[in-house]
């Protein structure tokens, strides 16, 4: 990685300039954001911790002033989900009227030092506006009628008082971003300066609501304004607006699973190379797939091998991949609108089960078949996880594990020893989406087309449970699909992948495993 070249000392066209007097950065992180003509503090160059930043002369700070092309783009296209976000925000407006409803981006988290972590904006703002870049603030303001809605944004790095390539955000250093002309053109909103937002929120008359836990900036301007309990309330509201998936947000799921099912391939055709090394490896595999096809991981990829597999979120991967196991592999490629897959298969290493695991794998399999046919509109949302815990807790008295009858068990939830967790969760944006839903819309709630959800029933046999027998120790199995609601039943978005142990050691016979 090159060495930022932010000076210690610096003539540029504001004069001359300490560290402390720098070009400003365009409203980086931390309590930056301020008004016109305001010094933004944390918005400067930060100088490098070493302090060995060269000095820049007057000579080389005029130079860079010129002798750049104009990159401006006046021929842009709308995103592909403007349509669907100016549907979304209509029905935000609609909810809230006469209210300053506030949805922050959030801003960069510094990772080590002066390294930061990938940036990701807030699924709340993504879902409403398509824009995914640091810093950003939605802000629709009431009109009478509605609202009009207003993103603000960091312009483009200014290239006459030389902050393009003096400071730590500049174009330069991290790449250009669009102007707020540009902006407009994509996204299809009226865009303006961020480093304004402050200044005019915190001089707001009237009712706000703001998204919390994004920008401490935002909510400072806010602080006055705003109540914990309205603010909830708007949070919820924004959850439950995406229980209902469109069809742009099901073709980014589809898509998901279609590459994460070419990731899952990708893996069984290393296992000799994971086998030589660890877990890692598998991660690492996958990994590359969704660089390459989506955004990133939607969550850490669970890669677990033999033992591990008992372990429900095993993510630290460093463990051995042996024949004779079985491996585990829950992941899911995030789109590059942010939409994840979450899907899981359980597979032999060596390429076929031993009777035991096939037995248990068949119990998993059966349970997620009556799990799946138990969703469809109309259905309750419990109904796919009491059909599957059915199903698991009727193999457990039947293999001797635990006494029946099986309605005892039920009742007393006494398979949960072995079943441990829910068999699903709502999918989109957030791998675990709409978690601030209301328990009636959600948990309690009804199943509806445009739905999408998880069904991941799984058994898991401990290492150190002295209730089983001894071979069923260390022995877990997970099969989870992506599942969408239709108007007739619905549909597995990750059905491309095999699910029956037979179709699973075909599958991996013809990848070259067996």
């Amino acid at each position: 990685m090159a060495e930022e070249q932010n000076p210690v000392s610096a003539e540029t066209a504001e004069g001359s300039a300490d560290a402390e007097g720098a070009p400003a950065a365009e409203g980086q992180a931390g309590e930056g954001q301020a008004g016109e003509g305001q010094a933004v503090e944390s918005a400067k160059p930060k100088p490098r911790k070493n302090g060995l930043a060269p000095k820049v002369s007057d000579e080389l700070a005029e130079n860079m002033k010129s002798g750049w092309a104009d990159t401006e783009r006046t021929d842009l296209e709308p995103i592909a989900q403007a349509e669907h976000t100016a549907r979304r925000r209509a029905a935000l407006s609609a909810r809230f009227p006469g209210e300053r409803l506030v949805v922050p981006a959030g801003r960069l988290k510094t990772r080590s030092n002066d390294t930061e972590y990938p940036f990701r904006a807030g699924v709340e703002y993504a879902y409403l506006t398509g824009d995914q870049t640091e810093n950003g603030v939605l802000v629709l303001e009431p009109n009478g009628d509605g609202h009009d809605a207003t993103l603000y944004l960091l312009p483009r790095s200014d290239r006459d008082n030389g902050e393009f390539w003096l400071s730590a955000q500049g174009e330069l250093w991290v790449g250009r971003r669009q102007s707020l002309a540009e902006a407009e053109l994509r996204y299809g909103i009226p865009c303006a300066d961020v480093r304004t937002v402050a200044t005019e929120l915190s001089g707001a008359k009237g009712p706000v609501r703001v998204v919390r836990s994004h920008d401490a900036t935002v909510e400072a301007a806010l602080a006055d304004k705003v109540t914990a309990e309205r603010d909830a309330e708007f949070q919820t509201f924004l959850s439950e607006m995406r229980l209902v998936k469109d069809e742009f947000e099901i073709a980014e799921l589809t898509f998901a699973c279609e590459a994460t099912a070419r990731g899952f391939e990708d893996v069984v055709k290393v296992l000799d190379r994971a086998k030589a090394t660890s877990e890692r490896y598998i991660e690492g595999t996958f990994f590359l797939r969704a660089r390459v096809e989506g955004n990133d991981v939607g969550y850490g990829s669970i890669c677990a091998s033999g033992p591990h597999a008992t372990t429900l979120h095993w993510v630290r991967n460093d463990g051995p991949v042996n024949d004779g196991d079985l491996l585990l592999l829950d992941a899911g490629v995030e789109t590059r609108e942010l939409y994840t897959a979450d899907v899981t298969r359980t597979l032999p290493v060596g390429g076929r089960f031993t009777e035991l695991q096939r037995r248990i794998y068949d119990a998993v399999y059966d349970a997620q078949e009556a799990g799946i046919a138990a969703v469809r509109p109309g259905a309750k949302y419990r109904d796919f996880h009491e059909a599957a815990q059915r199903v698991l807790a009727e193999r457990l008295v039947a293999w001797g594990l635990v006494e029946g009858p099986v309605e005892r068990v039920l009742e007393l939830g006494l398979q949960r020893r072995w079943t441990l967790h829910g068999t699903g969760h709502m999918l989109g944006l957030d791998v675990h989406d709409c978690a601030t839903a209301r328990r009636e819309s959600y948990a309690d709630g009804t199943l509806e087309p445009g739905m999408c959800l998880t069904v991941e029933p799984g058994l898991y046999f401990q290492a150190d449970d002295l209730t089983v027998p001894e071979e069923y120790r260390g022995i877990g199995v997970r099969i989870e699909d992506d599942i969408v609601v239709t108007e007739d039943g619905c549909r597995n978005l990750s059905g491309m992948l095999p699910r029956t142990a037979e179709d699973v050691e075909t599958w991996m016979a013809d990848l070259g495993r067996a």
